[in-house]
């Protein structure tokens, strides 16, 4: 924006006969525009970004209109792959995510990082590492299963 206002300025300056603050106003638009630019919306664009992760939820949703669940079904559970830098973030994605999808999302259970799955003796197939790894470099919420639940 800066670099646009004072080239408009530059341009108009340049059709005047006053040479010498043509000048003055060319150096003072070339200082301004070499200096470094401020972040946009006053954020600090020196701050590293922080490391995504993906964590892996357990979802409970209820019935709602329109859900995509079979006829007959209660509700459903379904396993997500939710990439974020903390839980909390992949939570909210996820639940953000599901509900303009026109689902009911109950209740969330988080069962942590790849890292730590492992750690607790989890076993993790090739196809879930695939998803994992999906989420992580499209930073997505993907919805790897879906269990109905139905009243018997």
């Amino acid at each position: 924006m800066i670099a646009i206002s004072v080239f408009a300025v530059c341009t108009v300056v340049a059709s005047t006969t006053y040479a010498g603050l043509r000048h003055q106003l060319l150096w003072n638009s070339a200082r301004i525009l070499d200096r470094p630019q401020a972040a946009p919306y006053g954020r600090d664009m020196t701050k590293a970004k922080r490391q995504h992760d993906v964590y892996t939820l357990l979802v409970e949703i209820g019935r709602k209109a329109g859900d995509g669940l079979p006829d007959g079904a209660t509700g459903a559970a379904l396993i997500v792959y939710a990439s974020g830098v903390d839980e909390a973030e992949a939570v909210r994605e996820t639940v953000a995510i599901l509900k303009q999808a026109d689902t009911a999302p109950l209740d969330v259970s988080g069962y942590g990082t790849l890292s730590e799955r492992e750690a607790e003796g989890h076993d993790i197939s090739d196809e879930e590492r695939a998803l994992m790894q999906r989420a992580l470099d499209e930073n997505a919420v993907i919805v790897a299963q879906v269990t109905p639940f139905f009243d018997d």
